[in-house]
Parts: structure tokens; sequence; C-alpha cells
């Protein structure tokens, strides 16, 4: 799934931006990302990694975002995306985490800012408190270059002065909805994303993010306008954002969970994160996988571990999502154990990437179909038409982990 710590290997990772209608897609436009283990991750396992950052997401979705400026922790999540993004003209360079789950471009972490003769000064000051990590500074509108074909002009842009938690980078490309930038930039309700700011110049038909990763960390692509059909093997089914709350400030939607032909969470709301390594499902729902598999937890990495007869009975873990089951094999139930070690974890142990989200289901965020779920499927964040979905891949079935 991700490559080793000790390599600091990457994962190129398309970025295409296209038109929302099949006969315009010769407009793209790719991009470089880097997937790796987040070496910040080690002072937590990786699943209270995890469960920390849901923790934060639940508690700031639960709160008023125009009277605050607090988002969850993002530099300690088990694994980052990051992006050479240009600001300026002549563009300068900054490493910044790729998210989904947040919603504010920002840099000067590590590099700071430069203005260029692109660069205007808004007069509004920018902060976001990150739990682990935040940044605070001046909010610019600029030129932001994220390939030869892919350019936005007057892009708000954090300009940091003070930050914290961003050793490694320089801050944030923030592609999650808009509404998670309110409270966070003075003197305005809210700031247009990165996508927001596509679609209104119609660089893209649509303001939609299409989203897919290859079992193993080997390839994957983000569709910036739509959807790619060649890396689908069903049609995208869809289903409207979730209106419970607090799943409803994220990506949220709603749906159940099965173990075999065993319900274990009844319909409820939770949220679909590229942020988030894991599978979490409420504590209740976690214990009745958990006594269904018969794992026990493992204290070094937080997960679940099972035999190698165990595995040989694991059972399809069924996600009903709009009337859709999307199932999960055996395989793509545990972690890949080629990169055991590269958690904490013994080489010849079977780990589980279902957890425990920390609070009983009922919450309004009872679930988060982290990485390890969307690796098996594609999926689509769709802006325009509130909505999120999903498809089968040729991931979907593989025997990689």
């Amino acid at each position: 799934m991700f490559p080793s710590k000790t390599l600091l290997s990457t994962v190129l990772i398309a970025l295409s931006v296209v038109d929302a209608s099949p006969l315009r897609r010769e407009s793209s436009s790719t991009l470089g990302f880097t997937a790796r283990v987040n070496a910040r991750a080690d002072t937590l396992n990786i699943a209270a990694a995890d469960r920390a950052r849901a923790q934060a997401m639940q508690q700031f979705g639960s709160t008023n975002k125009r009277a605050g400026s607090s988002s969850f922790s993002i530099t300690n999540a088990a694994t980052v995306y990051t992006a050479q993004v240009g600001v300026g003209s002549p563009a300068n360079q900054y490493t910044l985490l790729i998210d989904t789950g947040s919603s504010n471009t920002w840099v000067g972490a590590n590099t700071p800012y430069q203005t260029t003769s692109t660069s205007v000064d808004t007069g509004n000051s920018v902060s976001v408190n990150y739990g682990s990590g935040s940044f605070s500074g001046e909010e610019y509108l600029d030129t932001v270059t994220l390939s030869s074909g892919l350019v936005i002009t007057g892009q708000s842009i954090g300009a940091a002065k003070t930050s914290t938690g961003f050793t490694n980078f320089d801050g944030i490309l923030g592609v999650g909805p808009t509404d998670l930038t309110q409270g966070t930039v003075s003197n305005v309700d809210s700031v247009p994303t990165v996508t927001d700011n596509l679609y209104s110049k119609g660089t893209i038909g649509t303001e939609a993010l299409g989203v897919y990763f290859a079992p193993g960390g080997s390839a994957g692509e983000l569709t910036f306008g739509g959807s790619d059909s060649s890396k689908t093997t069903s049609s995208i089914n869809y289903v409207p954002l979730t209106t419970t709350s607090p799943a409803s400030s994220y990506w949220g939607i709603d749906q159940s969970i099965a173990y075999g032909s065993s319900t274990i969470l009844s319909a409820t709301a939770g949220i679909v994160d590229t942020g988030t390594t894991l599978i979490l499902i409420a504590t209740d729902a976690f214990q009745k996988y958990q006594s269904a598999t018969g794992a026990t937890v493992d204290n070094n990495t937080g997960l679940l571990m099972i035999t190698s007869a165990q595995y040989a009975n694991l059972q399809t873990l069924n996600f009903n999502i709009g009337g859709v089951n999307y199932g999960l094999t055996a395989n793509a139930q545990i972690w890949p154990r080629s990169l055991n070690t590269d958690i904490g974890g013994s080489s010849d142990s079977i780990y589980l990437v279902v957890n425990d989200i920390g609070t009983n289901s009922g919450s309004g965020l009872d679930f988060i179909n982290g990485y390890s779920f969307l690796q098996r499927f594609y999926s689509v964040f769709d802006t325009t038409d509130h909505r999120v979905g999903f498809a089968t891949t040729s991931s979907t079935s593989a025997t990689s982990n």
C-alpha cells in the first residue's frame, strides 16, 4: 500500500484535469504525487493515529464552523500524499500535503512564501488549527501552477508567518468541501478552493474529483472535472451527501456494513476520506467484527491480528451504499504483509485494516472509509451535484496483500 520508510520510495499518482463531457477528455494535464508512510506517525501506532484524526473531525464537525478555525490532525496521519506546487510568477516551488478532508491551501511552513508580480495581499489574516499542527499568517491571491497545463490565477493562498507540525512539508493543498474554510480567513465567510476556481474559470466542466488508488501503491490517479472510465470495471453509482451532522461537514454518506450475511453496523452516517489509512467503524460494530473474525489486538500496531487459519475463513465485508454492495474480500481486509515492519509489526503476522473509531454508533460520524477501502474502489467527490460515487476496478478483487 505504501512505500518503505527507509527507502522513501515514491508512488507517482497521475492527477488529470478533464472536462465532464466524454467528448472533450483531451483537455487533460497530469501532476506527479508522492506517497509515503509518514515519519511523524511513529509517535502513535497506526490505529491510534487514525483514531485521533477521526475524533478531531467529529469534534470539529459538531461545532459551528463559522465561529472557529479548527480542523483536524493531518500531520500525524499514517499516510501522506504530496505534490510539488508552484506559487507566483515566476513560480516558487513548494512541497504540499494533498488532502480531501481540508480546504485551505497555504505555504511557508519550511520554504517561506515569496511575493512575485502576481501576488496580491488581501489584508486578511488566516489561521487553521490541525490538532497536532497549525499555521497562521496572511492571505494572498496568487497564481498556482499544478502543471504546465494547469495554472490557476487569483487563488487564495495562506502565507504562513508561524506554523507547527509541518517539519517535512511546506503546507497543504486543500481539496475538501468549501465549507471547511469558514472561519479561517478574516473579513470573509469562506474562500474558494482550488477545485472551486478550476470550475469557475472554466478549466473543468463540473466540480468533481475522481480518485483511483492501486493496491501496493504502484499507481494511482486523481481526476479533476470528472472520472476516468479506463480505471473502472463497472458504472459509477452515486449517492447523495448525508444530512447527518457531523458527517455532513465532510464528504459524508450513509451506509450499512455486514460481515458475511450478518449486519454489524446498521444504516448510519459517516465519511469517505483519503487522509485516513484504515477503515474505522463504530465501537459496537468493531466489537462484532472482532468477535466474528476471532482476531486479537496487537499492541505494537494497534491493529487486529489473525492467524493463517482465521484468514482462510474470513468472510466478505459488505458495505451497502445506496442499495449497492461493495464487498471487501479477505485479502482486501488485511494490511499488505510486505509492509508489516513499516508500521512496527512482525513480518510474518497478518493484520486487519478494520479498526475502532472510538465511539459507539449514533454519534453522527460512525465510520470512515479510508485509504484501505478506496484502494479497492474508484471514488468520485462531486461538489456540483452534492454526491459521492463508487465503482469497481481491476483492484477490487486483487490479492496483492
